[in-house]
C-alpha cells in the first residue's frame, strides 16, 4: 500500500505523464505540500496496447479510460488525469470529473516534412492520422488527397512522418505545447479552417463519487470557464452520440467578460462528401442547452441515416 498522501492514475504516455505532473504541481501549490506526497501511478489502457486498428474498429473512445477507472473504483488510485476529449460523455456509475485545469490551445498543428500548410500538399498526398474527424475534414477540404491510419503517442507518429511513412499529419496544438514540442508544427491550423474535437484541450481530474475529501482538494483547481466551454462540447457529443466512429467537430468560445457562449458544431461523412455546420449565440449559463439545439438542428438537415 502506497504511503502517498494523494494517488494520481495516468495513462503511460509522455503526454499523459505531462498532464500528471501538470496536476501534481497545481496540487502542491494550491495546499504547499511535498511533490513527493503526491504519486504518479502508470495505468496501461487497452487503447494503448492495441495501436494497429482504428480506434473505432476495437471500441472508441472508453479504450483509454476503462482501466483507470476500474483502478479509480477499486481504490488503487484517488484521482484519475484525463484529456477530456477521451472520456466517454456517460461516466462509470460512482466516478465524477471534480475538477478541470485551464485550457490549452484548442487548434490542431500541421506537420509535414515537405509543406507548410494542407494546401501546398500535392494531389495524391498521404495524410496520416488516427483521427477520424480529422480524416473527414481533409478530404472534405482536399478529396483528391489520400489518408492513412497513424496511430501512436506523439513521438511515434512524428517517427512515423519523418521515415516516410505519410506526407503530413496533425496533432493537438496542446499536447505539443505540453510536451515542450510546439515547434514541430510547420504550421497552425485556424478554427474556422479545421474545428477542433469538443474538449480537445482539456485536462479533466476524475475522483470517486463518494470521496468528499478528494472533491475538496481539487476545488482550488477547477477552472470555471473552462468547464462552461467543454459543457456545451460534450452536450454536443452526447446528443450525437459522437465515438471514434462520428466524424464531428465543436469548439465553444465565450465573450470578454464570460457572460455569452458562441458554439460552433459541425458533421461530417467519414470521406468527407458531405459536411453540414451551425452554431449558436446565447447566456453561458445555458451552455449545454446550446450544445444540443446545435446537435439537434445538424440532425434535423442531414437526416437520420448521416450518422449510420
Amino acid at each position: 500500500m502506497s504511503g502517498a498522501a494523494l494517488r494520481i492514475g495516468t495513462r503511460g504516455s509522455p503526454l499523459a505523464l505531462a498532464q500528471a505532473r501538470e496536476t501534481q504541481a497545481c496540487l502542491t501549490a494550491a495546499h504547499d505540500l511535498d511533490p513527493e506526497s503526491i504519486e504518479i501511478q502508470v495505468i496501461r489502457t487497452t487503447g494503448d496496447i492495441v495501436v494497429d486498428r482504428p480506434l473505432g474498429e476495437i471500441g472508441g473512445k472508453g479504450l483509454f479510460t476503462k482501466e483507470i477507472d476500474s483502478a479509480l473504483l477499486n481504490g488503487d488510485i484517488d484521482i484519475a488525469v484525463h484529456s477530456m476529449k477521451d472520456v466517454p460523455t456517460v461516466l462509470p456509475e460512482g466516478i465524477e470529473i471534480a475538477a478541470v485545469l485551464p485550457r490549452e490551445d484548442v487548434r490542431d498543428a500541421f506537420i509535414s516534412e515537405t509543406a507548410e500548410t494542407l494546401a501546398d500538399l500535392p494531389a495524391g498526398a498521404l495524410i496520416g492520422t488516427a483521427s477520424l474527424r480529422r480524416q473527414a475534414q481533409v478530404l472534405w477540404r482536399r478529396p483528391e488527397l489520400r489518408v492513412a491510419v497513424f496511430r501512436g503517442n506523439v513521438q511515434t507518429r512524428l517517427k512515423k512522418l519523418a521515415a516516410g511513412e505519410a506526407d503530413a499529419t496533425f496533432l493537438a496544438l496542446a499536447g505539443l505545447r505540453r510536451l515542450g514540442n510546439s515547434e514541430v508544427a510547420r504550421s497552425i491550423v485556424e478554427t474556422d479552417q479545421m474545428l477542433p474535437a469538443p474538449a480537445q484541450g482539456a485536462i479533466g481530474i476524475a475522483i470517486r463519487t463518494d470521496d468528499a475529501a478528494t472533491q475538496e482538494r481539487l476545488a482550488p483547481l477547477h477552472h470555471v470557464q473552462t468547464a462552461t466551454r467543454i459543457g456545451a462540447e460534450r452536450a454536443f457529443l452526447r446528443r450525437l452520440d459522437g465515438s471514434c466512429r462520428t466524424p464531428l467537430a465543436g469548439l465553444a468560445e465565450l465573450s470578454q467578460d464570460g457572460g455569452e457562449l458562441t458554439f460552433r458544431g459541425e458533421i461530417l461523412k467519414p470521406d468527407g462528401s458531405a459536411r453540414h455546420a451551425s452554431a449558436a449565440v446565447g447566456p453561458a449559463s445555458e451552455a449545454a442547452a446550446l450544445g444540443e439545439g446545435v446537435a439537434e438542428y445538424l440532425l434535423g438537415v442531414a437526416g437520420s441515416d448521416f450518422l449510420t
